[in-house]
């Protein structure tokens, strides 16, 4: 799966009809708001992937901050590949 360039799965987000400034906070209390809209979110696991896929440095991605996401990545990194 191409996770650049699939993104018809955005419209099911309970973004859709949101302002995307809301998702782009400039301080913590914006951030804990848009990862309110993001709890019950259907398509939240999805959205987290393609942001982590893609790098995205920048909002709240299925319902993680910049700072979790850096977290998440860095715990990627330094696991292990397993080969089966």
């Amino acid at each position: 799966m191409n996770s650049v360039l699939d993104t018809d799965w955005m419209a099911e987000g309970n973004c859709a009809e949101r302002p995307p400034s809301l998702f782009f906070p400039s301080d913590g209390v914006g951030v804990e708001v848009a990862k309110r809209v993001c709890a019950d979110c259907p398509v939240k696991a999805r959205c987290l992937d393609y942001a982590l896929d893609n790098r995205i440095d920048h909002g709240v991605w299925g319902g993680t901050s910049e700072r979790e996401r850096r977290r998440l990545l860095k715990a990627r990194a330094e696991r292990p590949l397993t080969v089966g």
